[in-house]
């Protein structure tokens, strides 16, 4: 089956970036001058997704105003004959199918994507996460992994190396054997372990690919790390079941949830503009 529906969870209170995330989503987050989770939408619509539910919360509407029509604003660019603006707002608009639902209560990743499950029926679908940005424009991410899943009709999870220190901060997977051609069948999976404890540094870095059997896990798991239902948990228990692939994706990987990885993204973003990359240059020398 065709993977034309998408999963953005993005229902978190963003603590890391308070106070800034009080009163403004962290998936609002500027990189530069387009909030976080447009590039997301953005690499959905770019790898063939027809219809996105984001999942949010009750202190997070400006997100769904952010993909709705503002006719005061566009009839103030009218006016001010701003074509180029009027335009750019517009097309997010007009981007795709996105809906928005609340997760009421936030119990963990698990059961951020199990609210979804009407939305999804029975079909294959995407997970982008809210925090995770992929810098690919030649061939988006999820992309890829669609790709490979109209190859192997399995979920596959999205994962790039990281170094040793960090792997208590992801999911860590090990495989049956060496990727190939990109990919592996995933053996085991654990959530955010000690690096002492790590069975590799395959770290799974909020890209996925889901057949619906996924929700059946979803629906029985009980409450792991955190007291909250983990979605590696579920994966764990679907790979007891079927095959499960490990991808070892393409791109440039930033963690807007850390401040680290946000000023990253601003800077790598801001590196690829030719109307920033040169004053950029010039204020880091001024830094020295």
């Amino acid at each position: 089956m065709k993977v034309r529906k998408a999963i953005i969870p993005a229902a978190g209170y963003g603590t890391r970036f308070l106070p800034a995330t009080k009163s403004l989503p962290k998936e609002m987050l500027p990189i530069i001058d387009k909030p976080t989770i447009q590039y997301i939408v953005e690499e959905a619509i770019n790898s063939g997704i027809e219809e996105i539910l984001i999942i949010t919360n009750g202190q997070k509407k400006c997100i769904e105003d952010h993909f709705d029509r503002n006719w005061e604003l566009e009839y103030f660019l009218v006016r001010k004959d701003k074509q180029k603006e009027l335009k750019e707002i517009q097309d997010i608009a007009n981007m795709a199918e996105v809906f928005t639902i609340r997760q009421k209560e936030q119990k963990g990743s698990g059961h951020a994507v199990l609210c979804a499950k009407d939305f999804i029926g029975n079909e294959p679908f995407a997970v982008l996460l809210g925090d995770d940005i992929v810098d690919n424009d030649e061939y988006p991410v999820t992309k890829q992994m669609i790709d490979l899943f109209n190859k192997c009709q399995k979920s596959i999870i999205g994962v790039q190396e990281v170094p040793l220190d960090d792997v208590s901060k992801y999911g860590i997977v090990k495989c049956k054997e060496a990727f190939k051609d990109g990919y592996a069948v995933m053996t085991d999976i654990v959530e955010k372990p000690k690096k002492e404890l790590a069975p590799t540094r395959s770290a799974v870095l909020g890209r996925y690919i889901f057949t619906p059997n996924i929700f059946k896990y979803l629906e029985t798991q009980e409450p792991g790390l955190g007291g909250e239902i983990q979605l590696t948990d579920s994966i764990k228990r679907l790979m007891y079941d079927d095959e499960v692939y490990a991808y070892n994706f393409v791109g440039k990987h930033y963690d807007i949830g850390s401040k680290v990885g946000f000023l990253d993204a601003i800077l790598g973003y801001s590196m690829k503009r030719e109307d920033l990359k040169e004053h950029l240059l010039e204020a880091i020398k001024e830094l020295k």
